[in-house]
């Protein structure tokens, strides 16, 4: 059978450093926002200390991976091994564990892929005001050219910033500020530095890796009304616009959306870029678009003197008065942990995203968390994991099949880490870490069934689907 998927598609797997390196203090690396647990996690989960420890395990990770047969590995640098305080002098023995990592992928002929950050801002730096500082821009772009000027010759894909709108919807569950109050205050002013630094990073990545690729990495899904009803469907039309198309808007056509535009006027607050900043934003242009996507939205109109609970929490849900709110879809079944399942959802996301900016795209993220089981043999027995992937890479081929450009696939995640709010218990890895919560165990690693359905699917280019 002749596979939908080019016969160099990226087939791979996803981490991020402040979930699965653990070292959180070693070899001069500072503290990050992660490194420290806030009032916003549960305290019956671990904390990002050990993680998995990658950082002492990685040639046995790179191994198994090489095993499973994966064609590319995304993984982030964390920016306080690099530059321990953010915005001072570099650690060279965070160059060397990088160094070493992404020569073992390349020993195994496996495409390593960076994301730039991942959430783990320095510690140093959000005391002075985080990502509203200038501070922090200024660190950031010190941090990317000491990035790409160590790895412009071994890496060629680059991601910019993870989840950026993730970062503003709900910045303060991701340890961004402790007071939702604060966040609403200055999350306007967090998103335009973002936008700004992430443009910089691109025009020094055409001086310093003119043969690289970049681009960003959105949490984007499709938003589906809740109904036939015309006020449902410009609720739908709301919330695209205010979940996704204004933060690829900026990136991909170097501009802000004018209906977030009117949007930020009606919430009263200020926005006025000067021209100096919108001239860099037009000037820089992605070679492509990677984003995560987990599930679909479904929304309904909410009039302007509604309730609203400013739940802000992904999995709860969005309320803005006079634009809309989300709710549950009945069409959808749920996983363990309450996150409906849309594999068509998929399908739909990548053709909006290719309709919209005809760039390649990159699934940086896709997964089921769940809580596996080792039994007394060693197997971990997760039917519904390749079920989830088995509908969800069935839907991406349909979606090739019918005109879209795609350069790969990078599920999370590649190894067993600590969820950001269910701790080491809610599991997404093709391959099994044993620890439990506060027990580290041995962490020996254990392959999956998935890992070898996965390892199959690789070897036939997906020619199944």
């Amino acid at each position: 059978m002749i596979s939908k998927f080019p016969k160099d598609f990226l087939w791979g797997a996803s981490t991020s450093a402040y979930q699965f390196e653990g070292a959180y203090n070693v070899d001069g690396k500072g503290l990050s926002v992660q490194d420290f647990i806030g009032k916003h996690y549960p305290k019956d989960i671990t904390d990002f200390k050990v993680t998995s420890d990658h950082y002492h395990r990685y040639k046995e990770d790179v191994e198994m991976m090489a095993k499973m047969g994966l064609k590319a590995y995304r993984f982030s640098i964390a920016w306080t091994r690099i530059i321990p305080d953010g915005n001072g002098e570099i650690n060279q023995k965070g160059i060397e564990f990088y160094n070493n990592l992404i020569d073992e992928l390349i020993k195994y002929n496996i495409e390593p892929i960076v994301t730039m950050y991942h959430f783990d801002l320095p510690d140093n730096l959000n005391k002075i005001g985080g990502w509203k500082a200038k501070e922090t821009t200024e660190g950031f772009l010190k941090f990317a050219k000491a990035i790409f000027t160590s790895f412009k010759d071994k890496v060629k894909y680059w991601i910019t910033i993870n989840e950026l709108n993730v970062m503003i919807l709900s910045g303060h569950v991701i340890n961004m500020v402790d007071d939702l109050e604060e966040w609403n205050r200055i999350k306007f002013d967090v998103l335009h530095n973002l936008n700004m630094a992430q443009a910089k990073v691109i025009n020094l990545f055409r001086d310093i890796v003119p043969n690289g690729k970049i681009g960003p990495a959105p949490n984007i899904s499709a938003v589906y009304p809740a109904s036939s009803k015309p006020e449902d469907q410009n609720a739908k039309f709301n919330f695209s616009m205010l979940r996704n198309w204004t933060f690829l808007d900026v990136i991909c056509r170097g501009s802000y959306n004018p209906f977030y535009l009117n949007f930020l006027k009606k919430q009263g607050y200020n926005f006025n870029p000067s021209q100096e900043d919108l001239a860099i934003l037009r000037s820089a242009k992605p070679d492509f678009i990677s984003f995560n996507y987990y599930s679909s939205s479904t929304v309904e109109h909410m009039g302007i003197d509604e309730k609203n609970t400013n739940l802000n929490d992904q999995q709860k849900g969005y309320e803005i008065p006079g634009y809309g709110k989300t709710v549950q879809n009945p069409n959808l079944l749920k996983t363990q942990f309450g996150w409906e399942i849309d594999p068509i959802g998929l399908k739909n996301t990548l053709k909006e995203l290719y309709d919209r900016y005809n760039l390649p795209l990159l699934i940086s993220e896709n997964g089921i968390g769940a809580r596996d089981v080792l039994t007394s043999d060693f197997k971990i027995h997760d039917d519904y994991r390749i079920e989830y992937y088995n509908q969800h890479i069935s839907e991406m081929a349909k979606a090739i099949d019918d005109g879209v450009e795609m350069l790969g696939y990078c599920p999370w995640s590649a190894v067993d880490l600590v969820s950001t709010h269910e701790g080491i218990s809610k599991r997404y890895g093709f391959i099994y870490v044993n620890r439990d919560e506060f027990d580290l165990k041995d962490l020996k690693r254990y392959p999956k069934d998935s890992f070898f359905w996965y390892k199959t699917l690789i070897e036939n280019n997906g020619s199944d689907f």
